[in-house]
């Protein structure tokens, strides 16, 4: 079996055990109440082989897309294309997206924040559209957007109404933004992940699964 540790076990009144790897390529076990760690080992080994994937998926990663330097010619992802950095002086603008992103030498020593707050305000804008379209469309009915720093959860939907959504989203293609979108507003309705959630999902995303899987490949490039 795939030579892996158990970073920590996740007890609650879920009824399933769920397997999750790590980006340090651990894994955290999520369990029921009652369930002894025979039966979560005995999990394990029947999903060894999805481990080994995902293990091996994990180390494949390119270590410089995990960190960020803001240098001259650096690629910064926005919408899913990739821009070109360059650091100029006299502009008034900390940050402006054009051809490329423009980032002011007077900003340099607070460059991640500077970007941050661009994507933050980018993101609010678009997903504020994507969200009213897709509520429009489907007649659902949301509390307030609010945009997070969550690095994980791309998006949640509170009891209240209120739809949040981390702002790493904005450096994904629209589409998968789209996904996030209509997974929450889905939410509005349907709580759980069952059968009738993911026929709501499919009625407006009917390639869900495809943008699900770029989110699962591909999330962890949608950083600084």
């Amino acid at each position: 079996m795939v030579d892996i540790k158990i970073e920590k076990i996740i007890r609650s009144k879920r009824k399933t055990i769920a397997l999750q790897i790590t980006d340090d390529v651990t894994l955290i076990v999520r369990a029921p109440f009652g369930i002894d760690e025979k039966k979560i080992w005995e999990v394990i080994k029947k999903h060894s082989g999805w481990i080994e994937k995902k293990k091996k998926e994990i180390e494949a990663r390119d270590p410089k897309a995990l960190k960020k330097e803001f240098v001259n010619g650096e690629g910064f992802l926005y919408l899913g294309k990739y821009y070109k950095l360059y650091i100029v002086d006299n502009q008034e603008v900390p940050l402006k997206l054009e051809d490329g992103f423009y980032l002011s030498r007077k900003f340099l020593d607070k460059a991640k924040e500077v970007f941050i707050d661009w994507y933050k305000k980018e993101a609010f804008n678009i997903i504020s559209e994507r969200v009213k379209w897709y509520a429009q469309k489907s007649n659902l009915k949301y509390n307030k957007i609010n945009i997070t720093s969550a690095q994980k959860r791309w998006g949640s939907c509170s009891s209240n109404g209120n739809l949040n959504f981390s702002w790493r989203l904005i450096m994904a293609p629209i589409s998968v933004i789209d996904y996030v979108v209509v997974h929450e507003l889905a939410h509005l309705e349907e709580r759980n992940h069952g059968k009738n959630f993911w026929i709501k999902v499919k009625m407006l995303i009917p390639n869900y699964k495809k943008q699900e899987d770029w989110l699962k490949k591909n999330g962890y490039i949608l950083n600084l």
